[in-house]
This record gives C-alpha cells, sequence and structure tokens, in this order.
C-alpha cells in the first residue's frame, strides 16, 4: 500500500548523469572531470491549457511526450557542455555569456529536442513502410505487409539500439540508464537510497520510455488493421497522420502495464518492454549509482522545501 501514496517521478539518462523530474523541479547532476558532482536545476512551468490537456486519455500522452523532449533537451544540453568542461576555465566561459543569451539557447535547444523526437519517429514509421512495399510480390495481401512492415521496425529499432550502444559514450549512458531504474526502483519499494540498496535493485522499469517505443510498434500494428496499404502514396499519409494516435495509445498502453505490475497474472503484459531495456540500460558502477541517487535526492529536498513554503503561506 505504501507504494501507491508515492509520488511518482520519472527520469532520464544523460552525459555522464541523471536527470530526474517531479511536480515542481527537474534536476540533472553530472559527474565533472574534477570527480565534483554539479546539479542543473530546472523548475517545470505550469500552464494551465497543458494541464487540462494532459488530464485527457490518449492526448496526454503526446502533451507528455512532447514536454518531455523540450525538457529533456535541456538537461542533455546542460550535461553535454559542462562534463567536458574544464573546472579552471569556468570563469571565462561565464563571462563570455550573458543572461539573455542563456533563455535563447534554453529555449532554441527546447525546440530542437521535440523536432529532433518527430524527424527520428518519422523516419522510423516511412523506413519500413518502402522495405515491406518492396517485398508486396511475396507478401501481398494487407494483413501480411503490415506485419512485414512491423517486423522490420522492430528489426530496425532493435539494429539501431545494439550498434549504437557498442561507442564507449552510449554505454555510459546506457548505464546511467541503469542507475535511474534502480534509484526509482529503490525508493518506489520504500528502501534507504543507499549505494547498496539501490544497487540490488533491478535496472528495469515497467514506465521506461524504452518500453513506450516498442509499444508504439505493436500497437501500429493493430490499429494500421483499420487503414487501407494501397496504394502506396495514401499508406504513407495516413501512417504519417497516424503517428499522433499510435503515441497516443502506446502511452495508455505503458500506463495500464504499470498498474498491472504486481498483479502476478497480468504482469507478463509488460515483459516484451522490459525485455528491450536488456538492450538500453546498463549494470551501472557505484560511482554512477551515487551520481543517480544525488540527483534525486536533490530533486526531493527542492520540492520538499517549496511544499514546506507553501504549507507556512497558509
Amino acid at each position: 500500500m505504501k507504494n501507491i501514496t508515492k509520488p511518482v517521478y520519472g527520469g532520464q539518462a544523460v552525459v555522464e548523469g541523471v536527470m530526474f523530474a517531479g511536480k515542481i523541479y527537474s534536476v540533472t547532476a553530472i559527474r565533472r572531470k574534477d570527480h565534483s558532482i554539479e546539479y542543473f536545476r530546472l523548475p517545470r512551468q505550469t500552464n494551465p491549457t497543458v494541464a487540462f490537456l494532459k488530464k485527457i486519455p490518449f492526448i496526454r500522452g503526446i502533451v507528455a511526450i512532447i514536454e518531455a523532449s523540450a525538457n529533456g533537451a535541456k538537461h542533455l544540453q546542460f550535461a553535454s557542455e559542462r562534463y567536458e568542461l574544464d573546472p579552471n576555465e569556468e570563469q571565462a566561459l561565464q563571462k563570455t555569456k550573458t543572461d539573455s543569451s542563456k533563455l535563447s539557447l534554453v529555449l532554441g535547444v527546447a525546440v530542437i529536442g521535440v523536432l529532433s523526437f518527430l524527424f527520428a519517429k518519422t523516419i522510423f514509421t516511412l523506413v519500413p513502410v518502402f522495405l515491406a512495399a518492396s517485398l508486396k510480390p511475396l507478401f501481398p495481401t494487407k494483413m501480411a505487409q503490415i506485419f512485414v512492415e512491423g517486423a522490420f521496425k522492430l528489426a530496425l529499432l532493435l539494429a539501431y539500439i545494439y550498434f549504437i550502444s557498442l561507442t564507449p559514450l552510449i554505454k555510459r549512458v546506457f548505464q546511467y540508464h541503469g542507475a535511474e531504474h534502480k534509484v526509482i526502483n529503490a525508493f518506489e519499494a520504500g528502501l534507504p537510497l543507499t549505494v547498496e540498496n539501490v544497487q540490488r535493485s533491478s535496472r528495469l522499469h515497467y514506465r521506461c520510455g524504452s518500453s513506450f517505443i516498442l509499444f508504439t510498434v505493436i500497437v501500429g500494428i493493430f490499429v494500421y488493421m483499420f487503414v487501407p496499404t494501397d496504394p502506396l502514396w495514401l499508406r504513407v499519409v495516413n501512417r504519417l497522420a497516424l503517428i499522433p494516435v499510435v503515441l497516443g495509445i502506446s502511452f495508455e498502453v505503458l500506463q495500464f502495464t504499470n498498474k498491472l505490475r504486481n498483479i502476478p497474472v497480468l504482469r507478463w503484459l509488460g515483459y516484451p518492454g522490459l525485455w528491450l531495456q536488456l538492450l538500453t540500460t546498463k549494470e551501472p558502477t557505484d560511482d554512477q549509482v551515487e551520481v543517480a541517487i544525488a540527483s534525486f535526492q536533490e530533486l526531493l529536498r527542492l520540492e520538499k522545501n517549496v511544499e514546506t513554503e507553501t504549507k507556512a503561506v497558509q
């Protein structure tokens, strides 16, 4: 019962660090070259329209994805800039930046983050369409084409993740991704956030974005059954038009499987997403777990301070 009352936190791995997001703040902690930990704290903007849309099923998923892409891009930008910077060079760098230029940079990065997500989703949606269409002589029926298209999409996704995971930088990001999940799992289990407790926790989590990506492939197969596959131009158009639909349904499926994860018979519904996380997460080192814990505890501290101040005013 304790897990039900706990607030829900999200997270994201960044270069040499971890970002966690709550209701009021999002915080990133990174490990600098001098082995110190540095924080990036970003208040979450409250927009009445966005808050309203995030309460509507099937629409809330798309809003959450766009918001997460914009917010995540800011934290990625911070991490990629700061972890490589020699601490001795900071004063010189800070003198060259004004507050207005920083604001422009943050806004620009947020827009780029959203556009990058939409571009990647478009590519991974359309390439399988053309690949499946090229095999139409072998798989002429509508059902066969949809399943071949889904198979190509899944193969591209797995191949992409596997090959980028071979690079040293991405391998370390995947380790921080594992550290992020371990911290959340330890927190949700009510364990003290020590390195030992966190390391004993699973690096897999039902609510992960990796699971969401896999669900878009599975959900897409079922959604595409209701629209024509011929001619090819119409197939391309409806695939693009249905991206928001697939994303919205996939988000609800992700939320649904998360609610069922403690029910023995039904928890297997989330297993495909967990299997994919075997690729997108790696076992972290104690140093990496320490950074993830620091990020999460700083987020808890900030949000607790705001809640305390709010109660004092009331």
